[in-house]
């Protein structure tokens, strides 16, 4: 079974930084891409950063673009998301997501497992 567990978020003020973990478990991790994604309050859930298994390949959305950076250490099973320069808008419940197949993408209809979520505020 698997199993997706976010850590990371909190309370911070605009223009600082946040990092993101996501730990998983019952899964050959190297095999299967993963992304990020975030929901706002009455808001969506929206795509925000995709990895590939071997982390050599990336997709952001243009809202994150230059601000913040995914990556993955396949030794510890974890995805990772950097967050720099952090808005106001960025101000969500962040969730990581299994691939559920191949394709890195922004649809969340391409990912089948995904994690509680963990909280991010970020204030003005």
């Amino acid at each position: 079974q698997v199993q997706l567990v976010e850590s990371g978020g909190g309370l911070v003020q605009a223009g600082n930084s946040l990092r993101l973990s996501c730990a998983a478990t019952g899964l050959t991790f190297s095999w299967y891409g993963m992304g990020w994604f975030r929901q706002a309050p009455g808001k969506g859930r929206e795509f925000v950063a995709a990895i590939s298994g071997s982390g050599g390949l990336t997709n952001y959305a243009d809202s994150v673009k230059g601000r913040f950076t995914i990556s993955r250490d396949n030794a510890k099973n974890t995805v990772y998301l950097q967050m720099n320069s952090l808005k106001p808008e960025d101000t969500a419940v962040y969730y990581c997501a299994k691939v559920a197949r191949y394709d890195i993408g922004s649809s969340e209809t391409q990912y089948d497992t995904w994690g509680q979520g963990t909280q991010v505020t970020v204030s003005s």
